[in-house]
């Protein structure tokens, strides 16, 4: 069986491999996650309070896209509506339980997409499909999904081009009709190239659903390869993260993920050819802490030696012991060898324990390599080639340097 042709803006969705995911809302102004209202059983009406101290005098969309694009990120995917029912744009008389009609009194999905335009980045909607707010969601499903499908062609209608909806929580009703045959034919009416990405949570990672859907989702778990052949249509694949062990703010969730987590992570994710999808979450008012934007600033200085790696690489069976991998260039000149755990040459007084440095195999190489450098000083490799085996010298990292993953660029004749 052959893989299907893949269309070219689910290709250019692939390559930009690293994004931002922003889970901010009513919610963060209580600081115990996005699920705060249905988990503590709070009052409806006492939560839709939170509107009247909403301000989002924090909120500055161009330095969010400025910290996304120093961290290496290509798109930044944005809770528009999260599943409290509040949302973030000007919903145009739909309801007035938006940004609005709040003390903010502003569309911060204007903002955001102006900043993301502005930096070059891809804004990206996030949309619930469950919603907690409006009572048809529970007493007239048939009318709620009107108003679903309205308030995505607004989204649709009024902010340019943008690059794709990701939607959330059709898992709440797995044996009801959604009618995303129409939602989807709203999108592909106003945005023909838009993403169309529905994730199919926990318990259902990598599913594929309806074929609009243009990337399956692997929600807080290791992606697994696609196979692709025999699919009616090419899609892509996304892993989505947490900083932490939650998508909205959690004053006292301090299990924050270290910066090797991270890379590897990201590493762990390009390895099958799917993209990494990283969470923050902003303060009450839209602030993003400093903890947060650390992290990122880390994880984009390892990008800065290593990008072109993980923008251009794509699977193409390499791979070696353990979690080391090859990626292929997309223009077939290169391939990228991500070297896991390496260790620190120097004094045993001064070096921490090192898992690895020397010769390292890698299975599935059928081109001809000519040379072999590191990405980040260009230090020339040794090795030896044959029978589809590559046998690098992987040499230790220079103290003063340590990357919890370091990648070799080997030149194919």
């Amino acid at each position: 069986m052959s893989i299907p042709v893949a269309k070219q803006y689910i290709l250019d969705f692939e390559q930009m491999g690293l994004g931002m995911f922003i889970h901010w809302g009513l919610y963060s102004q209580l600081g115990r996650g996005e699920w705060v209202l249905f988990n503590e059983k709070l009052d409806i009406n006492e939560y839709k309070k939170l509107a009247d101290t909403f301000t989002a005098e924090d909120f500055d969309a161009e330095e969010i896209a400025r910290t996304a694009k120093a961290a290496g990120c290509k798109y930044i995917t944005l809770t528009t509506r999260h599943h409290e029912g509040f949302s973030l744009y000007d919903t145009c008389g739909l309801n007035e339980f938006d940004a609005p009609h709040t003390p903010a009194g502003r569309d911060l999905i204007r903002e955001f997409v102006d900043a993301c335009n502005k930096y070059g980045l891809m804004p990206m909607f996030y949309h619930t499909t469950l919603d907690w707010y409006n009572k048809d969601f529970d007493e007239n499903f048939d009318e709620y999904l009107e108003y679903l499908r309205k308030s995505v062609e607004t989204l649709c209608k009024n902010y340019g081009k943008i690059g794709g909806l990701w939607f959330d929580g059709n898992w709440s009703k797995p044996d009801s009709d959604w009618k995303v045959d129409e939602l989807y034919a709203t999108i592909r009416k106003y945005q023909p190239e838009a993403m169309i990405i529905n994730n199919t949570g926990l318990e259902h990672r990598g599913d594929v659903g309806n074929l609009e859907v243009d990337s399956v989702t692997f929600e807080q778990g290791k992606p697994t390869p696609m196979n692709r052949e025999g699919m009616p249509k090419y899609l892509a694949a996304e892993m989505c993260h947490t900083l932490n062990d939650h998508w909205g703010i959690g004053y006292d969730d301090l299990c924050y993920k270290s910066p090797t987590e991270l890379i590897q992570s990201l590493c762990d994710c390009r390895k099958v050819g799917a993209n990494y999808l990283l969470n923050i979450g902003p303060e009450a008012q839209g602030k993003v802490n400093n903890y947060q934007k650390e992290l990122l600033g880390l994880l984009g200085r390892w990008m800065e030696l290593f990008g072109e790696a993980i923008y251009n690489g794509r699977p193409c069976g390499v791979g070696g012991i353990g979690n080391n991998f090859g990626l292929k260039s997309t223009d077939g000149k290169s391939l990228y060898l991500f070297v896991y755990d390496l260790a620190i040459k120097g004094d045993d007084n001064v070096t921490v324990d090192g898992k690895y440095s020397g010769a390292y195999a890698f299975g599935g190489v059928k081109d001809e390599i000519i040379s072999v450098k590191w990405m980040d000083n260009d230090e020339e490799l040794s090795f030896v080639q044959g029978d589809d085996m590559l046998a690098v010298n992987f040499t230790g990292q220079p103290y003063g340097k340590s990357y919890p993953v370091r990648v070799a660029k080997a030149v194919i004749k």
